[in-house]
């Protein structure tokens, strides 16, 4: 028997807004003293009317937009109705059958994930267990901040193909400065609907809640596909429910029996009117997005010629990878630089900056407004590595001391006396006395042993200091001992 995994994502993102969805409460992620910001409206007081906020709605028509969806001119809020104790109203306003947006889609690894809604609602309080007490502890600065759920088709076939769905939402959303999507700080959160369809007629689904990393949602759907597995094999039946994912146990867990639909009891929100929107503002909203990630990897490729490893490194820090097109810009206006030595400029130029600085910041991210080497300073290194005015080794040395002072490299290879030797004459007398110190490794070298030729470069480049043009010495050597 043959099972194939279908598998949908639910994904919840806090929107970056000032105030929460319905009311003037600050929507403030950072703060950490337990209900500050709450107001009777988001507390769910006798009497209080909500108020849409603008804003909110549309960093929701902004990201469906970036995602191919097709944008509802009619929408509406619901009443989702359950109770429990993060939730103050005892009822959660969402959207239900008109939702803002639908019917687009996501391309990842070449395969286009479609996404059947785009909707807004409310997010919950949070619940805090002391460890060791018998209580629990509500915080409700969390409930009526703006959240934006995204429901795609069970297009998804395995673990790694749905966080692969999820990073690259998380970025777009980033991008587009909706919404931060750390989920450490459970600004975004996954949840997956996993069933396994055999000679495709699908099976009993199964949800795993707020699976809070990217591990977490690929090692989760991986556990749960092959718990299916085993049980349909076993001839027994998989129970439609919610699981939970441990962690520290590397495994899912029962919760409860999964809800349907209408056990919320959803009805059209009575204190709010329903939502028109213009082709007018949508078009204004569509002219606000920015390059999104698979555009910006695209023009990488062709603009700059890198690998994909380093197109993904800069697409991911988009910081870093903005302060890389701005050395390349200042490399592209000088006018000894061919198209060929722009190319080759761009892989050195990446090469340094994805492991030499991002080496010297030792883990800390990276911040154009934190670092004293300019864009003009680093690009004028670039080129004096790439000339060979420099060696690596010496470059490094550089790199070090323009991170710490922000100083012009000219100026520091001078100061500390680390210019090029490329001058063959020279080269060509220190050679003579390295030939003449080492007998034994020169008659090894012409027995035709390599390591000997490595041997004496190490002996000229330590009389040089490191100074000596490699390819310089490589040539003379050769010439001398023939």
């Amino acid at each position: 028997m043959t099972y194939e995994p279908v598998i949908g994502l639910e994904i919840h993102a806090e929107l970056k807004t000032r105030s929460k969805m319905f009311c003037s409460s600050a929507n403030d992620p950072n703060e950490r003293h337990p209900n500050v910001n709450i107001c009777p409206v988001c507390m769910g007081h006798p009497g209080t009317l909500p108020v849409t906020n603008g804003d909110a709605v549309g960093k929701v028509i902004k990201t469906g937009l970036a995602l191919n969806c097709q944008i509802r001119e009619s929408s509406k809020f619901d009443r989702k109705n359950y109770f429990y104790p993060d939730l103050p109203k005892g009822y959660q306003i969402s959207q239900y059958d008109m939702p803002l947006c639908g019917e687009g889609f996501l391309e990842v690894g070449g395969k286009k994930i479609r996404i059947t809604r785009v909707h807004l609602e409310e997010d919950t309080g949070r619940l805090l267990h002391p460890e060791g007490a018998d209580y629990t502890l509500v915080d409700f600065n969390r409930a009526g901040v703006p959240l934006m759920e995204l429901v795609t088709e069970p297009d998804i076939s395995s673990g790694e193909e749905a966080w692969k769905f999820a990073r690259e939402l998380q970025l777009i959303l980033r991008y587009l400065g909706v919404s931060d999507a750390d989920m450490e700080k459970g600004q975004m959160r996954v949840e997956a609907n996993i069933s396994m369809s055999k000679n495709s007629k699908l099976g009993t689904k199964v949800e795993i809640k707020n699976l809070n990393s990217f591990r977490a949602v690929e090692k989760g759907i991986a556990y749960e596909i092959d718990r299916q597995e085993k049980i349909l094999k076993a001839g027994k039946k998989v129970i439609q429910e919610t699981r939970g994912w441990n962690e520290a146990k590397g495994e899912t867990f029962s919760q409860r029996a999964k809800e349907e639909a209408h056990d919320y009891r959803y009805f059209p929100e009575p204190d709010l009117p329903p939502l028109r929107l213009d082709n007018e503002r949508i078009r204004e909203i569509l002219s606000e997005i920015p390059e999104i990630p698979s555009v910006r990897r695209n023009r990488f490729k062709s603009e700059y010629q890198i690998g994909d490893r380093e197109i993904e490194i800069f697409v991911f820090n988009k910081d870093l990878g903005e302060y890389f097109e701005e050395v390349m810009s200042e490399l592209k206006g000088w006018d000894k630089v061919s198209q060929g030595e722009f190319f080759e400029l761009a892989k050195i130029c990446a090469n340094y900056l994805i492991s030499d600085l991002r080496g010297l910041l030792k883990g800390l991210p990276f911040s154009q407004d934190d670092l004293q080497i300019t864009p003009e300073n680093f690009a004028e290194l670039m080129t004096m590595i790439h000339r060979g005015q420099v060696s690596s080794k010496m470059a490094k040395q550089v790199l070090t001391e323009m991170f710490a002072s922000g100083g012009d490299p000219s100026q520091i290879i001078e100061e500390r006396g680390l210019v090029q030797i490329t001058d063959e004459t020279a080269i060509e007398k220190i050679v003579k006395e390295v030939i003449a110190q080492n007998p034994n490794p020169v008659a090894d070298f012409k027995k035709g042993k390599e390591n000997a030729l490595q041997f004496l470069m190490g002996q000229i480049m330590q009389k040089t200091q490191g100074r000596a043009n490699p390819d310089a010495v490589r040539k003379v050597l050769n010439q001398e001992m023939l």
